[in-house]
């Protein structure tokens, strides 16, 4: 059969799948795409000359453009345990006062289809399992204590796309213990033509030089307690860069959602932002102005050199709608990193101070804040409070074994988290990671706990203790 013949049978197959529901269908859709870029790579492969002729004979067919499509695989799979404790004022001991238990399993396969030197097709999948007690005891605390889980801020939710302009997200399973999803959370074409990139499609973007809060970040930023960079979680996004001069340039991005509430793509509900990036001499500028739902936000970020370290600084001003509770604010988060070597050992680490002009002092007060909450739910602001410190110490025990030591601390209070943890690369392709999060402060403080009115319990998180295996491929 020819090319064509083959791709015309995998797209018709392509069409059946659109019809169906259910959890399974958006695994039949990316096996399908998977399949027909095998097909049409098997096919240019089985179809193109080799470059010779019969005995005697001379080729005098040239190469053509199916010659520079190339494809890339790779992925991971990991394992994560972890136990916590719960303090017994904390309102999870409400649910269950013994050790809670929890499981997680995490298989990501990604793809690019590389074709010539300027376009390129992402597709990256990912399927989840995870269980345990915490699960369990949310839906419990939910059920009997329902003004205790606040309806926009839940713990351990599953990524939904009910805002994505594509629904890429399906649960196989799911009951009070347990969940199993899969979701495609790359699906991106890329294109570089002379004069920058373009991007279309579900994808990562990250702007803002913080370590541990990024204010500028406003598109599915990491949480500032999250140990584990690798992938943010994808937008449906159109993206530019465009080259500027003395090696800066100007990027663009639309990014265009849906009201879950009427899953219409709505204006109020989308954000259009611009960011010029700049050099000058060993200093970088960045340059923001974006209008992000309903809000319109400008921020001016720097990175520089004093000494042997790296200092870098962001400031966003948002203007709020005119119909917002709260005032317009200022927020801003300024770091120093450097390396140096101690007792024949690698050391690394930095020091940063945060401040966010929409917190509060009265934490519960913030947790009836409109703005607050509704931030706290998109995934854009994580604390409560103004003022905080963050910091970290790498130290290199073995070029395969390194140990970090990270703390949070609201300023306020004072009160926060400390993260201390291992990664040792015992093996090829293998990495185990062992750590705690260990929560400290006085009652009534942000992270020692929260006193909740007409109840004995306060929202203190419990402390937890973890290992993970990581495989990658």
């Amino acid at each position: 059969m020819t090319a064509s013949g083959r791709t015309g049978v995998v797209m018709a197959q392509i069409g059946r799948f659109h019809g169906q529901k259910g959890a399974f269908p958006l695994l039949r859709r990316l096996l399908a795409g998977i399949i027909l870029n095998a097909l049409l790579l098997g096919s240019v492969s089985a179809e193109k000359p080799s470059g010779r002729g019969g005995p005697g004979e001379a080729s005098d067919r040239s190469e053509g453009p199916a010659d520079s499509i190339a494809t890339s695989w790779g992925g991971h799979l990991k394992l994560r345990g972890s136990a916590s404790w719960a303090d017994s004022e904390s309102f999870w001991s409400a649910a269950d006062s013994t050790p809670l238990i929890d499981g997680n399993v995490e298989g990501r396969l990604n793809n690019t289809l590389f074709l010539g030197d300027q376009f390129r097709f992402d597709t990256q999948y990912e399927t989840v399992w995870s269980g345990g007690d915490t699960r369990r005891a949310t839906a419990a605390l939910t059920e009997n204590y329902s003004n205790l889980v606040f309806e926009d801020v839940r713990i351990g939710g599953i990524p939904n796309d009910r805002s994505q302009v594509m629904d890429l997200t399906s649960i196989i399973y799911e009951d009070e213990r347990s969940v199993w999803y899969h979701r495609i959370d790359r699906l991106v074409l890329g294109v570089s033509p002379s004069w920058g990139l373009f991007r279309i499609g579900r994808q990562a973007v990250t702007w803002g030089n913080g370590q541990v809060f990024n204010p500028m970040d406003l598109f599915s930023p990491f949480r500032p307690t999250d140990i584990e960079r690798e992938y943010k979680l994808g937008t449906d996004m159109a993206y530019a860069q465009l080259a500027w001069q003395d090696g800066g340039n100007l990027q663009l991005l639309c990014v265009p959602r849906r009201n879950p509430a009427t899953g219409d793509i709505e204006g109020n509900q989308s954000s259009l932002a611009g960011k010029m990036h700049l050099f000058k001499g060993t200093t970088e500028l960045d340059l923001l102005a974006a209008k992000h739902y309903e809000d319109v936000v400008l921020g001016i970020g720097s990175i520089g050199y004093l000494g042997s370290a790296a200092w870098r600084i962001d400031v966003t001003w948002t203007i709020l709608d005119a119909d917002s509770p709260s005032d317009n604010y200022l927020s801003a988060v300024a770091n120093l990193d450097r390396s140096w070597v101690w007792w024949q050992k690698n050391f690394y680490g930095f020091i940063e101070l945060y401040y966010s002009g929409l917190g509060e002092d009265d934490y519960f007060e913030a947790l009836s804040n409109p703005d607050i909450v509704k931030r706290l739910g998109r995934g854009e602001l994580f604390v409560l409070g103004r003022t905080y410190l963050a910091a970290m110490i790498q130290i290199e025990l073995h070029p395969l074994f390194n140990v970090f030591f990270s703390d949070i601390t609201n300023l306020k209070d004072p009160s926060g988290i400390f993260q201390p943890r291992g990664v040792w690369d015992f093996a090829q392709n293998f990495q185990l990671i062992f750590g705690a999060n260990i929560y400290y402060g006085a009652g009534g403080t942000e992270y020692g706990g929260i006193d909740i009115p007409g109840t004995k319990f306060t929202t203190r998180t419990p402390d937890s203790y973890y290992l993970w295996l990581n495989y990658y491929f």
